[in-house]
């Protein structure tokens, strides 16, 4: 059926988008064969300060919120519901887990200018972007204060598996918060805080890839006051157990994340983030290197300033963001200091400008504690018989590391993307991009033709 649905297409929309369809008809197969009753929304839940129930407990589920005040040691990598498998959960006296997972697979080609090619040499093809498993519950669960998490990711361009998001978060409500110590994000850049599998594009900006590190390891304070409608991210890191690792970089480092939400909104479905970004970091073996592809994972590497001496790394930076119903804003930038006095110090910057409408009465939940987006929550998943939710978005972004003695590139790239989530466990992405890279003394201009499919458990 699938073939025969295809045959009006040429063979190269056929290699990008037979995948994708696929895909979709197989887990349609898979979520119509699924019996007994629907879980309630752990979003909702939480929002409303209630315990959320298990599936086998409720048969009706209450209406989806746009706020999330609670947050666990599994952060932004928490599972979506139980809507695909029911057996990866315990619940015992000591303690509770539940066992999750993701699959991201990309396929890209591109059209390049000739100052391009030269610049860069490109080849399409289809390539696992991510792979992971994630452990997550409480502990002592009577107590209600302490969860935990752990993690595990495929590094495919390394070929490696590596520890991600590990360790124990302690409430402290008498602080409005939470600590958690052990493998996290930093907190710098609400982008990079969410997780790869809720942000609205495929890849984050050039900028974001380029500058801060993916995971580290430390302790974070997280925190939140609804009186005055203001949250902190504050974290200290070392590098005492991941040195060597790839995603290390830093010896040791300083971020803070702070947030004020002015307009916050459950009932009007509003939220206004305005943040500001700070850190500081001490390179690993006082060599630092900046580097990252054009937002295509099959892509080389279109930013690359080298290896070069460095002591320390200053960064600031602001955030933006206004959700108003199916609307979405948002605006980060930030400038990287760096002290390194055989290039002249250099100041590298960049960030990105979004807009993203969803319909069909979907909802992206924001989380108070953390300061961060959810993945987008159907009200009526395919497999239900309903239409999933459909989002548009477009987004301009750039970074420039071109200053001083030192020749990264400048790069900057406009991308409208279209995203099908068939359900909280199925999402099928598609984009086009056109980017213009300033480096090794030419200007090229490259088109991007990307797909992704995901799936999340």
């Amino acid at each position: 059926m699938i073939e025969a649905c295809t045959d009006v297409l040429t063979p190269n929309m056929k290699a990008l988008v037979l995948p994708v369809a696929m895909v979709a008809f197989a887990a349609g197969q898979a979520g119509a064969q699924r019996s007994g009753p629907q879980g309630s929304n752990p979003v909702a839940a939480s929002a409303q300060g209630t315990p959320a129930q298990d599936s086998q407990e409720t048969s009706q589920e209450p209406p989806p919120s746009s706020l999330e005040n609670t947050i666990d040691a599994r952060e932004d990598d928490e599972p979506p519901k139980r809507d695909l498998v029911h057996w990866n959960e315990y619940k015992g006296p000591y303690f509770t887990m539940r066992f999750g997972a993701g699959l991201l697979v990309d396929f890209s080609a591109f059209a390049q200018d000739e100052a391009s090619k030269q610049q860069i040499t490109m080849q399409p093809g289809t390539r696992l972007r991510d792979f992971r498993f994630i452990l997550g519950g409480k502990l002592f669960p009577k107590i209600e204060r302490i969860t935990w998490s752990a993690g595990i990711m495929y590094d495919a361009p390394n070929n490696q598996w590596l520890i991600r998001q590990t360790g124990v978060m302690i409430a402290v409500p008498e602080l409005w918060g939470a600590f958690f110590i052990g493998r996290s994000k930093e907190g710098f850049s609400l982008n990079k805080v969410m997780t790869g599998y809720d942000g609205w594009t495929m890849e984050r900006s050039t900028m974001n890839d380029a500058t801060i590190p993916i995971l580290a390891d430390g302790i974070k304070w997280l925190g939140y006051s609804p009186k005055l409608k203001f949250l902190w991210n504050v974290g200290y890191f070392a590098d005492a157990v991941s040195s060597g690792q790839s995603f290390s970089t830093y010896s040791s480092q300083v971020a803070g994340r702070f947030a004020l939400l002015p307009i916050l909104s459950d009932k009007k479905d509003k939220v206004l983030h305005l943040g500001v970004n700070l850190r500081w970091g001490k390179p690993e073996d006082n060599k630092i290197r900046f580097k990252s592809r054009p937002e295509s994972y099959p892509a080389p590497y279109f930013i690359d300033t080298g290896s070069f001496p460095s002591d320390s790394i200053r960064m600031a930076g602001y955030e933006a963001y206004y959700r108003t119903k199916r609307w979405l804003f948002g605006s980060e930038y930030w400038w990287v200091f760096v002290s390194s006095e055989a290039q002249r110090n250099p100041v590298f910057n960049g960030g990105e400008f979004v807009a993203t409408y969803l319909f069909n009465d979907a909802t992206r939940a924001y989380n108070t504690i953390g300061g961060y987006f959810r993945d987008v929550e159907p009200k009526r998943t395919v497999f239900e018989g309903g239409p999933g939710a459909w989002e548009l978005v477009i987004r301009y972004s750039q970074s420039d590391f071109n200053s001083k003695n030192v020749k990264g590139g400048a790069f900057n790239r406009i991308t409208p993307q279209v995203n099908w989530y068939l359900s909280e466990n199925v999402r099928l992405e598609l984009n086009y991009g056109y980017g213009h890279l300033n480096r090794f003394g030419l200007n090229g201009n490259t088109q991007f033709f990307q797909s992704r499919i995901q799936l999340v458990f």
